[in-house]
């Protein structure tokens, strides 16, 4: 058997089975390089070059500063949105939405934006009189705005198997992400006004300055990180050292929200989280050293062309693909698992590597919202106490949204790589 088609099969069967996925992947690279005559040394040299990268020192940054935002901070950012969208039915779900995209703005993560804006708006909404399934739906497909809206780090793991600008990836991103927001938020005004949902009391001049004033530190987060990226002023990597500092000064200091003995709590529980994804990265550069010398990318190009020549049919094979895979398994496992396979395919089809970034990275966040495997989707129905079934069907609007932005990003290449081309 060809050990590249062995250690993607494995990898599947193992996930599916409930191994950890870098438990899977060391399995089914091992049994690979067993098949294909390789040293067995080759695990841990590929697994050291794979880590052997400063871009991938922002991952525990990004999700230190996450972690500390969400403790306490990121009340203020809901306060502001709702400044600005109290005042119309449904509000609470309009400020779900914008407050995700804010709070995605610094943490980089679906799980962590539905756990940390979910987990204030979606009880608020049921005390309401909100129905339970839409305030699930709205949390969970807003978190989607999380990994989407730089810094994303599905994208820097994505950078890391292709060796594409992080910078670029997420100015490629910035496009998609805004307009997934404004539908977002235009559906869930829409649904208030249809559903007749509660506004909230109006708020006076001196209310609303004091709400910014409160605010303007947990504001300057996302000011920050993004302008440095965009701006050229720092390099990711920095822009994600200045955001860890900059929230513990702010958690510490400034808004007290949190003590120093939260701070070496907060700094296990983002160890733990940087550790899983960081060892994933390194063992996928291994895996992936098997699947390219055995020679499978070129395999699955001859395969998928002598189907189709068409650039659009191969594009759409390959969404469908990855929403499979979406539904079935973990985002950044798929990541790893595909990019390797599908690089030599993009290649012959001259699709930019910065514009398939985006399309796999897409399809990764709406299988975050998607059944079985949906872990935002799981975390909102938990955080709600719903069922999977309803929640999905409120679900579905906001997941044709989603859509529509993937085809665009698939089919106009213009939409996501603009602004990197301005770069």
């Amino acid at each position: 058997m060809n050990a590249g088609l062995l250690v993607f099969l494995l990898l599947v069967l193992l996930a599916f089975l409930g191994l950890p996925i870098f438990t899977a992947i060391g399995v089914a690279t091992i049994a690979g390089l067993a098949v294909a005559d390789f040293p067995m040394s080759t695990i841990v040299q590929k697994t050291f070059l794979g880590l052997n990268s400063s871009s991938l020192l922002s991952i525990p940054f990004f999700i230190l500063a996450g972690n500390i935002m969400a403790q306490g901070i990121t009340q203020r950012l809901l306060r502001v949105a709702d400044v600005f969208l109290g005042r119309v039915r449904g509000s609470l779900g309009a400020v779900t939405v914008v407050a995700s995209g804010l709070f995605g703005a610094i943490s980089g993560s679906a799980v962590a934006t539905v756990a940390a804006i979910g987990g204030m708006t979606v009880p608020a909404m049921k005390d309401q009189g909100y129905d339970e399934n839409y305030a699930a739906a709205v949390a969970s497909a807003s978190s989607l705005l999380g990994p989407m809206i730089p810094p994303s780090i599905t994208l820097i793991v994505y950078a890391s198997l292709t060796d594409c600008s992080i910078q670029k990836l997420f100015m490629a991103t910035a496009a998609p992400a805004v307009l997934c927001c404004v539908l977002f938020l235009a559906y869930s005004l829409w649904y208030g006004k249809k559903h007749n949902l509660p506004q909230q009391p109006k708020m006076s001049g001196k209310e609303i300055a004091q709400i910014f004033k409160d605010g303007i530190w947990a504001l300057l987060m996302p000011v920050i990180v993004l302008g440095g990226i965009f701006g050229g002023i720092c390099t990711v990597t920095e822009a994600a050292a200045i955001s860890a500092v900059y929230s513990a000064i702010v958690a510490l200091f400034i808004y007290k929200t949190m003590t120093f003995r939260q701070l070496l709590d907060t700094l296990f529980e983002s160890s733990v989280s940087v550790a899983a994804i960081m060892i994933l990265v390194g063992m996928s550069k291994a895996s992936s050293y098997v699947v390219i010398a055995s020679q499978l990318p070129q395999l699955f190009m001859e395969t998928v062309t002598s189907l189709t020549s068409s650039r659009f049919v191969v594009l759409m094979i390959v969404n469908v693909i990855l929403l499979i895979l979406g539904c079935l398994m973990e985002g950044n496992c798929i990541i790893v698992m595909m990019v390797p396979l599908m690089l030599s395919l993009v290649n012959s089809l001259g699709i930019d590597l910065i514009q398939f970034g985006i399309i796999t990275c897409f399809n990764v966040y709406i299988g975050c919202i998607t059944p079985p495997v949906g872990m935002s989707l799981l975390v909102g129905t938990k955080i709600a106490g719903t069922g999977m079934g309803p929640t999905t069907k409120a679900i579905l609007p906001f997941l044709g949204i989603s859509l529509v932005i993937l085809i665009l990003v698939t089919y106009v290449p213009t939409f996501s790589l603009l602004l990197p081309s301005l770069a």
